[in-house]
């Protein structure tokens, strides 16, 4: 399914960043920013275009240093001390190996401005007076929102999508700084079911997995 309107996703959690700086001050929220090295493993490529079919299997690589840089940031409201909930945006990304290009007859194979997985998760945390460091988990359902850029037999695809469902699930360690900063390491996995559209007709279907080792910065209030 296409999303030419693709800024209301962005805007969904501009509404619940808003909402947590207006909310009642007993409410504990906390914004975090991260970054890291990210990668994907192979999957199943299948579809048509232009009234060709293919299926092949890709091979992906995640350049996470390379513009536009993987990240991700989030929103969280901590419930309790063990438990919260929140929403999370992560610009993953894979591009297709020139060896995946040319057997496979696309010119050009990628979601690089973003695979772009926004969830809804749940946290658990487990604090102690007797350390300062927190372990968590977390997981989640949400969408995958890619940008496509795949160009076959002359047809260049070149936009945002809501291509499916997706899922994220991540396990790290806190470390506060001050009263109000901290920092955490994590990883950090996503799965999103994709049906992305072609230009010129036919579509594009493939499962991808990503895996990153992520470090980052929150802000708590």
């Amino acid at each position: 399914m296409r999303a030419q309107n693709f800024p209301l996703a962005a805007s969904a959690l501009g509404v619940l960043i808003t909402f947590a700086g207006t909310s009642p001050v007993q409410a504990d929220w906390e914004l975090s920013f991260y970054t890291g090295f990210q990668s994907a493993p192979h999957s199943r490529v299948k579809g048509d275009a232009n009234g060709t079919d293919f299926n092949f299997l890709a091979e992906w690589e995640g350049r996470p240093f390379e513009a536009p840089p993987y990240y991700g940031f989030r929103a969280t409201y901590w419930k309790s001390p063990t438990f919260g909930w929140g929403v999370d945006f992560n610009h993953t990304k894979v591009y297709a190996t020139d060896d995946t290009l040319a057997d496979s007859g696309f010119d050009d194979l990628e979601l690089t401005d973003g695979l772009n997985i926004l969830t809804l998760n749940a946290y658990r945390r487990w604090p102690s007076e007797e350390r300062k460091w927190t372990p968590y988990v977390g997981g989640g359902l949400g969408l995958s929102i890619p940008h496509v850029d795949a160009e076959f037999a002359g047809s260049n695809t070149f936009e945002y999508q809501i291509t499916g469902p997706a899922a994220a699930w991540m396990a790290g360690v806190t470390y506060p700084l001050n009263e109000n900063w901290s920092v955490f390491g994590e990883y950090k996995g996503t799965f999103s079911s994709n049906d992305a559209s072609l230009e010129g007709g036919g579509s594009l279907k493939t499962n991808i997995i990503t895996n990153a080792l992520n470090i980052g910065v929150s802000y708590g209030f």
